[in-house]
């Protein structure tokens, strides 16, 4: 087991360019698929960092892997180590935080504009973004704040969408792992799921559209989210 550790649910919400940027710098990592029984046996005290990815479920479904992962991360919480939830994963960080999570609505999907909160000023999760920014979205659930986080983004589609506890946790409502490959995946097997006549939903030709520059964009936002989450590891 390395020291570094991807939590996954599902094989189509595998870690994307996170993996990229982990293999690129060269640091070894271990993904572990939390619904096949994989996060059972883990020496919790082993992680010194620690991303969870996302999943189709919801954080109240009565499986009880979630159970084990909440309390994994609630052990992870304990210990102090950075962790970044994405989707699912910051429903699951909210969970673990003891905040409720709920179902929207709507669905909110496609590349979807957010802004910074007034208390996001100084976080240094956010020091490479610009007030506002496109991240790829798929959700129908989102969370609630813990006591005590920071909210750090919002749009008018998902008040709560990314929230800072502590130094070293970040969570996350959209998808920045995303790749041009992982994109085109997921409209090609499941956009029969989506109505674009819903104003927080995109059509498949604007999520498909100008894709390559999307992509890129959203490459240099998660680069910058993984690097503070690795720089916090060193610290």
């Amino acid at each position: 087991m390395t020291d570094i550790v991807i939590l996954t649910h599902i094989d189509y919400c595998h870690p994307g360019h996170l993996a990229r940027v982990l293999d690129e710098a060269q640091l070894d990592f271990s993904v572990l698929r939390v619904d096949l029984g994989e996060l059972d046996g883990l020496d919790l005290d082993r992680p010194k960092a620690v991303a969870i990815m996302g999943g189709p479920m919801s954080v109240n479904d009565p499986l009880p892997w979630l159970q084990t992962e909440v309390a994994a991360l609630q052990h992870f919480i304990r210990r102090d180590i950075p962790m970044i939830g994405h989707c699912l994963g910051g429903q699951l960080l909210a969970k673990a935080l003891g905040a409720q999570i709920h179902k929207m609505p709507y669905t909110e999907s496609g590349w979807q504009t957010l802004e910074r909160t007034p208390a996001a000023a100084q976080s240094p999760w956010l020091s490479h973004l610009p007030e506002q920014f496109d991240i790829f979205q798929w959700h129908g659930d989102t969370f609630m704040l813990p006591d005590g986080a920071q909210p750090l983004l919002r749009n008018p589609w998902c008040e709560n969408q990314a929230f800072a506890w502590g130094d070293k946790i970040l969570a996350l409502q959209g998808h920045p792992e995303m790749t041009e490959e992982l994109v085109r995946q997921w409209l090609g097997d499941w956009s029969h799921l989506l109505d674009p006549s819903e104003p927080s939903q995109q059509s498949l030709d604007t999520m498909l559209s100008n894709l390559q520059q999307r992509v890129r964009d959203l490459n240099r936002t998660a680069e910058g989210f993984y690097r503070h989450w690795l720089a916090m590891m060193a610290a």
